[in-house]
């Protein structure tokens, strides 16, 4: 039987979802500092003369693009899950510099740049989704994308799940070590997380080799007060209790009874690294 925390969360990502029309705030993710510079996420991404969606297209901005941030709007767009305001930006493009409106959900959650290497992070698009267990619920469920960039050109992107619009409260997305994993250059780190209790957070790892970006198995982390929680976990080589090429993946859960005792579960997998690959040991 799935446990009780996993049917709260599922119960409470249909309340919310339920109540969409009624949200007028956008995501935290989307809330971007004026007078700070962005990059462009999705290719193509319009410039309109005001901060509408039928308001005149002055031009359109390739994925990468640096853009500054002039001014938010109070105007917010929903499109699936993700609700952004628009914002003024200026942008310099055949040489000359340019003024307009962009919706925030086109622009990077977070980007970096290592050896030579642009990494950009951000939301794609929202899937319905039917729960394995339950069928009657439907998911909402974000997807996110990282973009490696080399001179302006795109050599890989990878693809995952981000979960409802209530995890889409702030993000961060890092570049970490290699972690000692034979063959991997680094380590990008891509993490989306909501604020109230009951609301998953999801850490995305992604190996960087060879110009080629692999996803690693989604971590989840959840939790309501001392009621119950999850949490999720990779232990890499260079960790304490790590073992040479492998990454392993570790799982506790706690949840009170009626007569408030803990019942605790753990799981625990080794993923073996191959230095081009992974599998399940």
């Amino acid at each position: 039987m799935k446990s009780l925390f996993t049917v709260l969360f599922l119960l409470i990502i249909q309340f919310f979802s339920a109540q969409d029309e009624e949200i007028s705030y956008a995501n935290g993710i989307f809330n971007f500092e004026e007078n700070k510079t962005q990059k462009i996420f999705t290719d193509w991404t319009r410039v309109r003369q005001s901060p509408k969606v039928d308001a005149q297209i002055l031009d359109s901005l390739s994925t990468n693009q640096q853009v500054l941030i002039i001014k938010q709007d109070e105007t917010i767009l929903k499109l699936g899950e993700r609700r952004a305001n628009w914002y003024k930006v200026s942008y310099q493009k055949d040489d000359k510099t340019s003024e307009g409106y962009i919706w925030g959900g086109n622009l990077c959650v977070g980007y970096r740049n290592k050896n030579g290497y642009d990494f950009l992070f951000g939301l794609t698009k929202t899937v319905n989704k039917k729960d394995k267990q339950y069928p009657e619920i439907i998911i909402n469920q974000n997807i996110a994308a990282v973009k490696v960039i080399e001179e302006n050109t795109l050599i890989d992107e990878v693809s995952f799940d981000t979960g409802s619009a209530e995890s889409l409260s702030y993000g961060t997305f890092t570049i970490e070590s290699n972690h000692k994993l034979n063959n991997v250059e680094l380590t990008l780190k891509a993490m989306v997380s909501g604020e109230a209790c009951g609301i998953a957070s999801y850490d995305q790892y992604i190996l960087f080799k060879n110009k080629k970006l692999i996803a690693l198995p989604q971590l989840m982390n959840v939790g309501d007060a001392d009621v119950y929680y999850h949490t999720e976990e990779f232990i890499f080589p260079n960790d304490k209790g790590g073992i040479p090429n492998a990454f392993i993946f570790k799982m506790e859960e706690m949840e009170k009874d009626d007569k408030d005792r803990e019942k605790k579960k753990r799981v625990s997998k080794t993923y073996l690294w191959d230095g081009n690959s992974y599998k399940l040991k």
